[in-house]
């Protein structure tokens, strides 16, 4: 595995002086799906999943803080199940000023044994309270999210979930899983389910609030073809998700609205017709009861409308759309790379994917990015809007 400056100190790129960059420190072989918030005290917060290998009982959640003094703290961990394969973090600042983290947990590579849960602090993510089960599993599937809870200026919350249905024969796949956004009007309180209609395959929904009180969805597509969108006007009711412009390899993007109106997307620019060979699946390399496997890539095409894994993870990109999401007309690349993600063995450096991406703005306009780097590490990076015009 090569070693990567894992010391969390936030510096000028060698490269682009308007760029500043740290790796924020790995106690794990494994890093993957980092999410960012800023905190109240003016720092940020960031969460990720790591561990041995995605699947396996001892991935868990960590937690690390970007202060004053332009370093990221150690890491701690705050998630602690040793049956689950903790997965997926994201971080909401209430309101009321509390810390939200909520996360999912699955058995082995069985998305459709994932339950959500969350625990709350109330000191920046100094001290936790105990996790709860916020949304369990069904006899039909888990129930997973990605990004963050929405609040629109009448108080109400929207949380995006999605369903990984479970086949009728055979392991999750992914292909039939479906979004849905829970809905509290009572400060997460009781959540009430409203389905997005004809999402099957759309996942990750990001939900953006628009300056004209609309909303906007972005979707993964695992068929790896497109990123997907859909729109509303009350977080209930959804139009039916619609192909856009931008590429989407069956990995996850993440959409900020700016301060200025625009939004800022950081996404993978590649798709299923970037690659060469595929995987059977996203845990071909973890047994039902949890061990490590040799991975099964093959160049076979999928079944016309079946999940697509093992597309390129590179690479990625930030994208600005002036208006509301329709197009993406300035683009520049973070990170460039192959991408390749045919495993996700961490141990051994075989995994090489910039993948994940979390963004979000701060009070004095800068866009702060973290994402997964070769699975061995979370990069963070802080640039100003106007660097992808360069």
């Amino acid at each position: 595995m090569s070693t990567l400056p894992t010391d969390g100190t936030v510096r000028a790129s060698a490269e682009d002086t308007h760029r500043h960059e740290a790796f924020l420190p790995a106690p794990t072989p494994q890093a993957h799906a980092a999410n960012l918030m800023p905190l109240p005290n003016g720092g940020l917060g960031c969460v990720w999943f790591g561990g041995t290998q995605e699947g396996l009982p001892d991935i868990n959640i960590w937690f690390s803080r970007l202060d004053t003094d332009a370093t990221w703290t150690t890491p701690t961990q705050v998630s602690s199940d040793p049956h689950c394969s903790e997965q997926n973090p994201v971080l909401f600042l209430s309101p009321a000023g509390e810390l939200w983290l909520l996360y999912t947990a699955q058995h082995a590579g069985n998305q459709d044994t994932a339950e959500v849960r969350g625990r709350v602090s109330r000191d920046n993510g100094r001290n936790w309270e105990p996790a709860r089960t916020l949304v369990p599993a069904s006899s039909t599937g888990g129930v997973f999210i990605r990004q963050p809870i929405a609040v629109l200026p009448s108080g109400r919350w929207l949380l995006p979930v999605f369903h990984c249905v479970r086949p009728d024969e055979g392991d999750w796949r992914g292909d039939l899983d479906t979004s849905a956004v829970l809905v509290s009007d009572d400060q997460g309180a009781t959540w009430n389910h409203h389905a997005v209609p004809d999402s099957e395959g759309c996942v990750h929904m990001n939900i953006v609030p628009l300056q004209d009180g609309t909303l906007l969805a972005l979707f993964r597509r695992r068929q790896a073809d497109t990123i997907h969108q859909s729109r509303s006007t009350d977080g209930k009711h959804w139009s039916a998700p619609v192909p856009t412009e931008l590429p989407n390899n069956n990995s996850s993007i993440q959409a900020q609205a700016l301060h200025d109106g625009r939004i800022a997307l950081v996404f993978n620019a590649s798709s299923a017709a970037d690659a060469t060979a595929r995987r059977v699946s996203l845990y071909d390399e973890i047994t039902s009861d949890g061990r490590t496997a040799a991975p099964a890539p093959t160049t076979e095409a999928p079944p016309p409308g079946t999940a697509f894994w093992g597309a390129p993870r590179a690479p990625l990109t930030l994208a600005l759309s002036p208006d509301n999401g329709r197009t993406w007309p300035i683009r520049r690349d973070l990170e460039v790379g192959d991408g390749y993600c045919l495993t996700n063995n961490s141990q051994d450096g075989r995994n090489r994917e910039l993948s994940y991406p979390s963004i979000t703005q701060t009070a004095d306009g800068g866009l702060h990015i973290a994402f997964t780097y070769f699975r061995q590490a979370i990069k963070y990076i802080h640039v100003t809007p106007d660097w992808a015009h360069a």
